[in-house]
């Protein structure tokens, strides 16, 4: 139920990174068809075609990514495809060799698809390739003719804008970590109480409402209690502050121990707890109310080498389809204090 009701923060590889790979495998269709276009005017047939071939591996890369939702895959075409271009251009030298200039697009785009880690060993085998390709001597295999300096300075220039694309890819990733820890630190304070570390009033208000849109859908019993501590400003007139809140602390965390994992509680409100019982009829909730109660009968706190003893009164209602919860909660509230007139130390509903 809680990863129901859990605000998600934003996800960045189900929002950011398919928009991203989406665009890529447009924009790469989109420059490849155009050079393809190009090279065709300029007589360059192979390079041409092998260009309208790539733009088209682009095309079926967008229209995995955009129709079918397969971002893995398209991810991997996108990637792949580009890798062996790469190795083409600098095989082959594109027009008039300027075909290797055009790896340097290979460090950011392998950095950003598979993450640091991967696209630094990615990168490592791409440049392992490329310069087999250019420094295997032309009488073991033919391909495209550079002078010794442009190919060290090309690996080094390569090298040094993997080193940046790393730096940045690795500052990005620190800052959506750190992002994301701050939403979640923010998402507890706006929903736990920072006392007890139980759920606040306002997260209990969205388990209300989640459990009760269930009643109307399964038609099963739901039912609440209202908890007040008897006599707890004496304990802070008596003990002080610290022991009133040292007392919330430790009941908090005898009821959290002593509830079902379908059930909820939260701090209503001062020294007032709320129990959320899906699944249970109010004659079931009086039943795990005598249990609560027993179990504080039975715990002691102790402050400043003193006993403090704790009673509890209980207010129980039962929601059904007809009923909203401010009336279920008022209805609780109103046998609290029917618990608390009555003496203290009490469980009253609607069967006592």
């Amino acid at each position: 139920m809680k990863e129901q009701l859990e605000i998600n923060n934003l996800d960045y590889s189900e929002y950011i990174q398919p928009n991203v790979v989406h665009l890529f495998a447009l924009v790469g269709m989109s420059i490849t068809g155009v050079m393809a276009i190009i090279g065709l005017f300029k007589g360059t047939i192979l390079l041409s075609s092998i260009l309208f071939i790539v733009s088209f591996v682009y095309f079926i890369s967008y229209y995995i990514c955009t129709k079918l939702n397969k971002l893995v895959l398209s991810s991997a075409i996108v990637l792949y495809s580009l890798y062996c271009l790469m190795f083409y251009l600098i095989y082959s030298g594109g027009v008039d060799n300027t075909g290797p200039l055009w790896i340097f697009i290979v460090a950011p785009v392998s950095l950003f698809i598979h993450g640091l880690k991967r696209g630094l060993i990615d990168i490592a085998v791409f440049v392992i390739v490329i310069s087999t390709i250019m420094f295997i001597p032309t009488n073991v295999m033919t391909h495209a003719i550079y002078s010794p300096e442009y190919k060290l300075r090309l690996i080094y220039s390569f090298l040094t804008v993997t080193f940046l694309s790393g730096l940045y890819e690795y500052s990005r990733d620190q800052f959506y970590k750190h992002t994301v820890e701050l939403s979640k630190k923010y998402q507890q304070l706006a929903h736990i109480d920072s006392l007890t570390q139980l759920s606040n009033r306002r997260d209990a208000l969205i388990i209300l409402n989640y459990e009760k849109s269930k009643i109307v859908r399964n038609n099963e019993p739901f039912s609440i209690i209202l908890c007040d501590i008897d006599f707890f400003k004496k304990i802070n007139d008596q003990y002080g502050h610290n022991a009133g809140d040292m007392v919330l602390i430790e009941l908090a965390k005898l009821f959290s121990q002593n509830i079902r994992e379908q059930d909820s509680i939260s701090r209503w409100g001062g020294e007032e707890f709320l129990f959320i019982l899906p699944q249970t009829s109010a004659l079931n909730a009086v039943t795990i109310a005598q249990k609560i109660q027993e179990k504080i009968r039975e715990h002691i706190i102790y402050y400043d080498k003193r006993e403090i003893m704790i009673t509890v009164s209980m207010g129980i209602e039962e929601f059904s389809q007809n009923k909203s919860i401010d009336e279920v909660v008022n209805s609780a509230d109103k046998y609290l204090y029917q618990a608390k007139n009555s003496g203290r130390n009490k469980i009253c509903s609607k069967y006592n």
